[in-house]
């Protein structure tokens, strides 16, 4: 088996298997060539060809145990009708805002997720024999903080009220999210994923009862129903700011593994989650920026406090485009040490 998929399956392996969030990205100037033959980032994002492409090159560059499907989390919210393009510099805007419409009124499309199950059956086939091949979508609360405000925001803040204020539209949207990231998780799988993660990257705004409902019940749901299609499947759960919110998730989700970010402390963790239960992380995005004895130290220390217990290492959130590659090649080298 290989040693990612051994680590999920509950397995301390060593040398700990790595792969990084965001890892084919502007930080590598391959990708940089492709980016800029491809058009917009969406382009991109649905060209099988050149998204085979820029998932493939941190593979052969750097050797990771895990390759990622090229994508966005955002694709989920086109299938289901809304528009969906990135402003340069600003990010990625969504047409008409849930805070103002009806989701009624828009007319679901899942033929635009078509190119990336394309995508996922090339890669497979280009993938080295031992690396192993994670899909992703993002998880129903945060795609509903995008779908409701139109574009990313500092406090979520339309989407909490939408919950606390109207909590059946709000149900009605999330029960939507989740049946089309079943449909879209499930398809990544038949078409040759072995791994899935859910992104939740604005879990850390909620309070714990709303964490509950909004983040740890759909989450179970995703999770049930793709193992009710796909038995053994690994699911990641990445709840991005959760916290001591940590200990319910990975409780109660049913996750495989729990991504950490960078602000758990790998110590707490190990003591604080189900003994045995996998975890991946957690290495601040700014350390790796920094290099040098910082880069090895913080790499040593959470090596060190996850020493008894299945871990795949990575970082705490994406790898910043201005990290130098020199720095992931410093990194790879402690790792493999």
């Amino acid at each position: 088996m290989k040693p990612f998929l051994r680590v999920l399956s509950g397995e301390r392996v060593d040398p700990t298997p790595v792969w990084l969030m965001r890892q084919a990205g502007r930080y590598l100037p391959e990708y940089r060539a492709v980016r800029a033959d491809a058009g917009s980032f969406l382009d991109l994002c649905y060209d099988p060809a050149r998204a085979t492409e820029v998932t493939l090159q941190p593979i052969r560059r750097f050797g990771f145990d895990a390759a990622i499907l090229f994508s966005d989390i955002l694709v989920t919210p086109h299938a289901l009708g809304q528009q969906l393009w990135f402003e340069e510099g600003e990010g990625p805007r969504l047409a008409p805002p849930l805070k103002d419409a009806s989701l009624d009124a828009l007319t679901p499309a899942p033929e635009r997720l078509a190119p990336i199950y394309e995508t996922v059956r090339r890669i497979k086939a280009a993938l080295p024999p031992e690396t192993a091949f994670i899909g992703f979508a993002g998880s129903p609360w945060t795609i509903a903080t995008y779908m409701v405000e139109g574009r990313g925001s500092r406090d979520q803040a339309s989407a909490r009220l939408m919950a606390y204020a109207e909590p059946d539209r709000f149900a009605d949207l999330i029960d939507r999210i989740v049946a089309i990231t079943v449909d879209y998780l499930g398809q990544q799988v038949q078409a040759g994923v072995e791994v899935v993660q859910l992104f939740d990257s604005w879990a850390g705004t909620l309070s714990p009862a709303q964490f509950r409902q909004w983040v740890i019940a759909p989450t179970t749901r995703i999770v049930e129903a793709l193992r009710a299609r796909h038995p053994g499947l690994p699911i990641i759960g990445f709840p991005k700011g959760a916290g001591a919110k940590l200990i319910a998730y990975a409780a109660e989700t049913g996750v495989s593994a729990v991504g950490l970010d960078e602000t758990v402390d790998p110590v707490w963790a190990n003591m604080a989650l189900p003994r045995g239960l996998p975890v991946q992380g957690n290495l601040d995005p700014l350390a790796l920026k920094a290099g040098g004895a910082a880069l090895d130290a913080a790499v040593d220390a959470i090596r060190a406090a996850l020493a008894d217990r299945p871990h795949v290492f990575n970082l705490g959130h994406g790898i910043l485009p201005d990290v130098p590659v020199a720095h992931v090649e410093r990194l790879m080298a402690r790792l493999r040490a």
